[in-house]
């Protein structure tokens, strides 16, 4: 993969980054700045080398409509705070605002473009509608570096086009991102486990059937468990189910006994009524659900289970939440798995997404564990053993 030495002497040079700022968002202000954070080290090699930075970025999903509310203007100002270069805002991607800004943009600092989504062609599934737009973004460069991990799975106009028209690297955090993932998934110390939560089961159905060839351990937890209890033949009351996928769960835990794979599920759960905050949790075992409760969160002693079977591990792949952990009630179990990483001596991926979120929210140090990724979807892909075009278009 080539990395921005490959570039060679970028001062004076309009380097264009493609960032992942896609960062959560209450009422205007930013709630988490995790991966604006992530972005730094790139940024602050470029501008001290003298590089004119562009920054190409999105936030949400406003489906190639100009929405206010998916505006970066609020992450141009926390960069601004974070950054040491002055930066810049365009209020367009490739409008007159973004040529005016960039070419006024002096050696050393950064120009943040408003976000590539409002334009359609940005994610179109058309080749030649994205490259026509990757060809106007190449127009403000002169060489294109990749550091958005968050978005290296996705075939869109600033993250794989861009890249086949000007000289191309990767980032400093696409480099640690990949280097780190396949550490983990392509050559593990062992004994090799992996923690799967979350909702749903369908959205990991890829992951857990390449992991079952992996893995030593598979512990589940969060929603996607209670198709694993449903497909043992267990009540689960109204927990979260997908019904249509209990013969493929059934498949895998007959894989994964013929493979020697310990697929550990949980023997007790934290129950409510309702999915709310101030729901009464009580702790059930978890072939023992009522017909009135849903599970939230892994019990105590599915916790401590947990735990000691990832302090046998010397290396940890952790893909999604245990439970509700943003209701306090329901996020002992997530803090639990974070907390067995946090103080072990293995190897430990915390895979993005909601995971990432959590050992933040929980008020985890950071530094405790090995790698903690900001890509969510890029991250449970290479688990999967996909080749992102993100990064299949970086390589010689």
């Amino acid at each position: 993969m080539r990395t921005i030495e490959s570039l060679g002497d970028v001062s004076g040079k309009r380097v264009l980054v493609r960032s992942d700022f896609n960062v959560p968002l209450k009422d205007g202000v930013i709630t988490d700045d995790g991966r604006i954070r992530a972005a730094l080290p790139t940024l602050e090699l470029l501008t001290s080398s003298g590089a004119k930075v562009i920054i190409l970025a999105h936030l949400g999903r406003p489906k190639g409509e100009v929405k206010a509310e998916f505006s970066l203007a609020p992450v141009a100002k926390r960069l601004g705070e974070l950054a040491s270069a002055p930066v810049h805002f365009a209020t367009d991607t490739i409008g007159t605002s973004a040529h005016e800004t960039v070419a006024a943009l002096p050696d050393g600092e950064i120009a943040l473009l408003e976000n590539v989504r409002f334009d359609p062609r940005e994610t179109s599934k058309d080749d030649a509608e994205r490259e026509t737009l990757a060809r106007e973004y190449a127009e403000l460069g002169d060489v294109f570096v990749s550091d958005g991990f968050g978005v290296v799975h996705r075939k869109q106009a600033s993250v794989y086009d861009i890249a086949k028209i000007l000289p191309s690297a990767a980032g400093l955090l696409v480099v640690k991102e990949i280097d780190s993932l396949r550490k983990a998934t392509e050559d593990p110390k062992r004994p090799y486990a992996v923690v799967l939560g979350g909702s749903k089961v369908s959205d990991k159905l890829g992951v857990i059937a390449n992991l079952l060839t992996k893995a030593d351990i598979l512990l589940i937890g969060g929603g996607m468990a209670y198709t694993f209890l449903a497909a043992q033949g267990h009540p689960v009351g109204t927990s979260l189910l997908e019904a249509d996928q209990i013969d493929t769960v059934k498949g895998y835990l007959d894989e994964a006994a013929t493979r020697g794979v310990d697929l550990v599920l949980p023997v007790d759960v934290v129950v409510a009524p309702a999915f709310d905050a101030d729901a009464p949790a009580t702790v059930v075992d978890a072939d023992a659900i009522p017909a009135d409760q849903m599970g939230l969160d892994i019990g105590p002693k599915t916790r401590e289970l947990f735990a000691e079977k990832l302090a046998s591990a010397k290396t940890v792949a952790w893909n999604g939440p245990m439970g509700v952990f943003e209701f306090a009630a329901f996020a002992d179990g997530t803090r639990a798995v974070a907390a067995a990483l946090s103080e072990g001596s293995m190897f430990s991926v915390i895979g993005g997404g909601d995971s990432a979120a959590a050992v933040r929210q929980l008020g985890f140090d950071e530094s405790t564990f090995s790698h903690i990724s900001t890509g969510g979807g890029a991250s449970l892909e290479l688990l999967e053993g996909k080749v992102l075009p993100g990064i299949a278009v970086l390589e010689d």
